[in-house]
């Protein structure tokens, strides 16, 4: 730096803000770049880590990027990184639980300034010191998570088919073991049925289960051609995607014979058509609630649960027209924060 300086005539203060990012006037600054290119002066983030005790590095702990709704939470979360002058370091624990307590050790190895989480280890440590938060999992009131409204979008569904004609209705989806925000989804739509009247009925997986078991629920409640149900729900997009091709090798049209409502906004190719029907979970929001709580200096004033609104895209698994979107309803869930 001092030699930068020397070659820009400035003083080393003055290189020292530039190569930080802080305001400086733009003669000044060009002078610098201009003396850096010259030099090929490289800045030493290791050098200064050791200076400051920060790398300006956050970790982002989650299960895969195959699944697409993780990859958007990977891309914006990056996003709002850069953004704010932060590197973002990637771990896949592909859910192996014991993977997440390795990777968390590893992250503080590497002397990130925080750690951004979606895990599924029901033991999981949480080391008090670094911040730490979590996306759809609350793990005390010490520990901020960053979820959407998963109950008011269950709700919103439950509605939404209702509205569209359906009389009997059915949800279903893959479970953890854990209590976490995503298993409200199901709560969600049980009391939205049950204030309706509508007969409803749930089957659930525990995460490793076979696939065919929901193959089998279908096929049982197929009757002369006909499913008994009118309206279906999924706890993801992506189980909704797949079972839609069952119902199809079974006869049964989406949506002139069943209507199919997801959880989620996967979008083809991560920006085009949705895949289905769904409810969008705001992937945004949520990357730049967890970004922005991450960096906040008093992690103590900020709530234990960040709650974001969701809302119900048409994508073609429904009756509902292209361009209809969803009537507002007074006292609906999904209107507001938990």
């Amino acid at each position: 730096m001092a030699d930068v300086a020397r070659e820009a005539g400035v003083a080393l203060g003055t290189v020292s803000r530039v190569v930080n990012g802080q305001p400086v006037g733009k003669e000044y600054r060009k002078k610098v770049e201009d003396a850096i290119a010259r030099l090929g002066y490289r800045y030493n983030s290791s050098g200064r880590a050791l200076r400051t005790d920060r790398t300006n590095s956050v970790a982002l702990i989650i299960p895969n990027t195959i699944n697409p709704y993780f990859a958007s939470l990977v891309h914006h979360i990056n996003i709002e990184l850069e953004k704010r002058g932060r590197r973002g370091l990637l771990w896949l624990t592909e859910y192996n639980q014991k993977r997440e307590n390795e990777v968390i050790s590893m992250a503080l190895q590497n002397r990130v300034d925080g750690i951004i989480a979606l895990t599924y280890n029901p033991d999981l440590v949480i080391p008090d010191s670094i911040p730490f938060v979590t996306i759809d999992r609350f793990f005390s009131v010490s520990v901020p998570c960053v979820a959407s409204d998963n109950f008011g979008g269950g709700w919103l569904a439950a509605n939404r088919l209702a509205e569209l004609g359906c009389k009997k209705l059915a949800f279903m989806r893959i479970g953890s073991t854990l209590t976490n925000e995503p298993s409200k989804r199901k709560e969600g739509f049980v009391s939205a049925c049950v204030k309706l009247g509508l007969p409803f009925e749930i089957m659930t997986l525990e995460d490793g289960a076979p696939m065919r078991e929901f193959e089998d629920f279908l096929s049982a409640h197929q009757h002369g051609g006909r499913l008994d149900f009118d309206g279906l729900f999924f706890g993801t997009d992506s189980l909704a995607w797949r079972m839609i091709q069952v119902l199809r090798r079974m006869g049964v049209r989406v949506p002139e014979d069943v209507q199919v409502i997801g959880f989620d906004g996967i979008r083809m190719f991560g920006d085009q058509s949705l895949i289905v029907s769904t409810i969008v979970q705001p992937v945004q929001e949520i990357a730049e609630a967890c970004v922005s709580t991450l960096l906040s200096r008093h992690l103590s004033g900020v709530p234990s649960l960040i709650c974001l609104p969701v809302h119900y895209e048409y994508g073609g698994t429904t009756l509902d027209r292209p361009d209809e979107g969803s009537p507002d309803r007074e006292g609906d869930p999904s209107d507001s924060a938990c």
